[in-house]
């Protein structure tokens, strides 16, 4: 659970701030109104939500 656990959050929190900085929420950096980050910030997101999700479904199958 942990392995997947752990990077999913992590990768979920970066996920969202660099949305959150790529389409100008968020302020104060280079990556502040760029489409790019506005691109890859969703796809980290949802990495990190299928990897919390694994972890999630792998606890309740050992049980």
């Amino acid at each position: 659970m942990w392995p997947f656990l752990v990077p999913g959050v992590i990768l979920g929190a970066i996920g969202l701030v660099w949305t959150l900085q790529g389409v100008g929420v968020l302020q104060g950096s280079s990556m502040t109104g760029s489409t790019l980050w506005a691109t890859i910030g969703p796809i980290v997101l949802v990495i990190g939500l299928a990897l919390i999700w694994i972890g999630i479904a792998r606890r309740r199958r050992a049980r």
